[in-house]
């Protein structure tokens, strides 16, 4: 069992960091996602930021309560976006099953993300 903890929490740093990469690198994949009240570039680069820091932190056994517990916290936040995605006339990527998808996809990062954090060695 501590093997498959291991493997998870591996991916699962390596799955934030991507992420958080990812807003670098694709800028223009995040942007509807933010309300156009707050300055998109600025939110999308610092979440990016956010991302990749608590990645890595899920790595160093020091900082792994706490980053996963950041991580989950995140996940908490970004959650009503994709709740309002499902809604929207034209979904902030793909299609409304994509947006369908990808709400129970955060629920498994927030519970992925709790199991880290409470299964410490």
């Amino acid at each position: 069992m501590k093997n498959i903890k291991q493997i998870l929490t591996f991916l699962f740093g390596a799955f934030m960091i991507f992420g958080g990469v990812n807003h670098f690198t694709k800028p223009e994949m995040y942007a509807p996602f933010i309300p156009d009240f707050l300055p998109s570039l600025a939110i999308n680069y610092l979440a990016g930021v956010v991302e990749i820091v608590l990645g890595l932190g899920v790595y160093d056994p020091r900082f792994r309560s706490k980053a996963t517990l950041g991580i989950l916290v995140m996940m908490l936040v970004f959650l009503p976006l994709h709740i309002i995605d499902i809604f929207k006339e034209n979904p902030a990527i793909g299609s409304h099953q994509a947006a369908i998808i990808r709400l129970p996809v955060q629920f498994l990062f927030i519970a992925w993300a709790w199991y880290i954090h409470k299964k410490q060695d």
